[in-house]
């Protein structure tokens, strides 16, 4: 890993984090959400990433140091989170990053998976500093979006035989975030299973859907992080 853990000021205590900063010392900031399983090594290599394309990548530790490889214990660390805490997290994390020395402009990015979709997306339409949000097949049954405050445009980024966000799901939120008056842009594969882009899932995973929509995030974001 080419990050580091960091803390920072969050919830009245502090909360830790991955951080991954760009060699040439400035770029955009980006919030990299995990999926069910924790801070575990995808979630960090995705910073590591971003970082190695010219932008700071900062992945919260949601679960406070508890991680999982087995569905049932990462299933229930889901379902026990809090999400407003959650969302306090991320927004600590926005604080964090904008007052990081080299990191332009004074809005940050939002991408999650999976669970980390959702929540990628509801920290978005809470937090007016949010400036993009890539939602990669975002499910969290406890997470209420208000698209009504939505400032920032929206790309998803979806699977066609996903089993957790069906074709029907994946409509009603690119219309409802149509009917709200804001921007999304929907991209749904075909073919390929939920949590594609994990290459630490050799069940699901896809090179091809993976590496598309890596570089549609990377062209998200540097066109709306300026």
């Amino acid at each position: 890993m080419a990050g580091q853990l960091v803390e920072f000021a969050c919830n009245g205590s502090q909360a830790q984090g991955y951080l991954a900063r760009p060699r040439s010392g400035s770029g955009p900031g980006v919030i990299v959400l995990q999926e069910w399983w924790g801070l575990v090594d995808h979630i960090k290599g995705v910073a590591d990433r971003f970082a190695a394309e010219g932008f700071f990548a900062l992945a919260p530790d949601l679960y406070e140091g508890e991680s999982s490889i087995n569905p049932d214990d990462a299933g229930r660390l889901m379902m026990a989170l809090n999400i407003d805490r959650a969302i306090r997290d991320v927004d600590g994390c926005v604080e964090y990053l904008l007052r990081l020395e080299g990191v332009t402009p004074k809005k940050v990015g939002t991408i999650g998976f999976c669970m980390g979709g959702q929540l990628a997306l509801a920290a978005a339409c809470k937090n007016a500093k949010v400036g993009g949000c890539a939602d990669f097949y975002g499910v969290h049954p406890n997470v209420t979006l208000d698209l009504s405050s939505l400032q920032a445009p929206v790309l998803g980024i979806f699977a066609a035989n996903d089993g957790f966000v069906s074709a029907e799901v994946v409509s009603k939120l690119e219309n409802d975030i149509r009917a709200a008056g804001k921007e999304c842009d929907f991209h749904t594969y075909p073919g390929v299973d939920h949590a594609f882009f994990n290459e630490s899932r050799p069940d699901v995973y896809n090179a091809d859907a993976a590496k598309d929509a890596w570089q549609r995030s990377l062209r998200f974001f540097r066109e709306n992080l300026k």
